[in-house]
């Protein structure tokens, strides 16, 4: 049942509405909201977050990108 889930047809079917719901503008801001979402994930499940430094500059860049979107 599951084997068939992730077609490309189902894939662009996912993309095209998710472009209706969201439009151009803010569907690259929100891939990207998304990757950096994963990529905190990934690193608190390893727990190599880095040095406070790190994750303030990180913070930091999280920031400007959104305020860069709204």
């Amino acid at each position: 049942m599951l084997d068939n889930l992730l077609k490309p047809e189902h894939l662009l079917l996912i993309l095209a509405i998710a472009l209706l719901i969201f439009g151009p503008s803010k569907l690259p801001g929100l891939g990207k909201g998304l990757g950096e979402a994963f990529r905190g994930f990934k690193e608190g499940i390893k727990g190599s977050g880095g040095s406070e430094s790190e994750k303030q500059e990180n913070a930091a860049k999280s920031e400007a990108t959104t305020a860069q979107t709204k």
